[in-house]
């Protein structure tokens, strides 16, 4: 039999490289044939997947995080691209529980891998959105990028989402070469409402319920900042738009086309050949919940096997999902490590161990 291994992280825990290979590790008939394709959607981790896949060569570039402190990101260019993560400037991951704050955290950062990434003399641009520690529309990028916004008087902003309820325009035109730029997104959520960056998202990066309703005003107003300054209409309501804490919005602002993280990322591996060839798909992320039926990895591949009529089996540090929500995605079944252990705390400190076990029983129930 041929199974196709293609997960996304387990946040906190493992890549999806690392996913992947404790999945094989766990398979116990010998005489099956194992697809390693560990999968990124635009979140953390997408760079090191195409790199893995792509080749090319990655260019070290300082940068800074969500709070302005230095750290490392780097650009991937292969075959005349340049793939930039946000999440390496603007990642949830790089701050404590004690400093997630969206009223305050910046995407200044991505302004200075996407600088550095149209310097490179790539023709083309792709930025992967997700997992971001950010509400600010990719206002701290175009800051970097020469744009940030200011108040009546001319001063700009303070970074962060909340002080954009103040924006009255850009105090200048984002500097950055003539390039085709691509937002490869994990979400396809517009940028507010009821389903936009900040109700969705905002609590996980701190905010209360008072600063989500602030955080949402103060991106509408900003919407209609960038629509005057770029001449574009409904911003706002585009699908995308509020991927990243909103970068999304910035990005399509400056002319960027939005596409699915995971489908550019299986077309550049060539999953669907992959699909094509498989008896058995094995995705799975480290929380499988609502949101991830919405353009994530987990979503793309389910929608993949279904379509070929594959059984799709999720492996998960835990799941969220009902039923038959995942079931009408293309999912078979669930198994996670939370159930597999009984335990949060043994399902986070051993998840390889964990989806080694998960993968052993499921080679027997699966395996003819």
């Amino acid at each position: 039999m041929r199974v196709l291994i293609c997960p996304d992280k387990f946040a906190g825990t493992l890549s999806a490289p690392e996913v992947a290979r404790a999945v094989a590790d766990g398979w116990a008939v010998p005489t099956d044939e194992l697809v390693q394709r560990p999968l990124a959607d635009g979140g953390p981790g997408f760079v090191d997947v195409l790199a893995s896949a792509l080749g090319g060569r990655r260019i070290p570039v300082g940068t800074v995080d969500p709070l302005g402190r230095p750290v490392q990101g780097e650009i991937l260019y292969a075959n005349g691209v340049a793939y930039v993560e946000s999440a390496q400037a603007c990642g949830l991951h790089l701050l404590t529980q004690e400093e997630r704050n969206p009223n305050t955290t910046t995407s200044y950062g991505l302004g200075l891998l996407l600088a550095a990434a149209a310097e490179s003399g790539a023709a083309q641009v792709v930025v992967g959105l997700g997992g971001s520690a950010v509400n600010d529309a990719g206002a701290g990028m175009l800051a970097a990028l020469g744009a940030a916004p200011v108040d009546v008087a001319g001063y700009a902003l303070p970074y962060g989402g909340a002080p954009l309820l103040t924006a009255e325009s850009l105090g200048g035109t984002p500097q950055l070469r003539p390039i085709s730029l691509i937002a490869a997104t994990d979400v396809d959520n517009p940028l507010t409402g009821l389903h936009g960056a900040s109700n969705v998202f905002g609590p996980q990066k701190g905010a209360t319920r008072d600063d989500v309703l602030r955080l949402d005003a103060a991106l509408e107003h900003f919407a209609h900042v960038l629509e005057k300054a770029f001449k574009i209409d409904d911003l706002a309501a585009r699908p995308g738009a509020g991927a990243a804490g909103g970068i999304g919005a910035a990005l399509i602002a400056l002319g960027g086309q939005v596409t699915s993280g995971i489908g550019l990322v299986g077309t550049l591996i060539g999953l669907d050949r992959e699909l094509d060839a498989a008896d058995l798909v094995i995705t799975g992320e480290g929380s499988f919940d609502h949101q991830s039926l919405r353009g994530k990895v987990v979503a793309g591949i389910a929608a993949g096997a279904r379509d070929r009529g594959l059984p799709c089996v999720v492996l998960a540090g835990r799941n969220e999902t009902g039923h038959r929500e995942a079931s009408a995605a293309g999912v078979t079944e669930t198994h996670t490590l939370v159930e597999h252990f009984g335990s949060v705390g043994t399902a986070m400190a051993e998840p390889a161990r964990g989806l080694r076990e998960l993968s052993e029983r499921l080679s027997r129930q699966w395996s003819r």
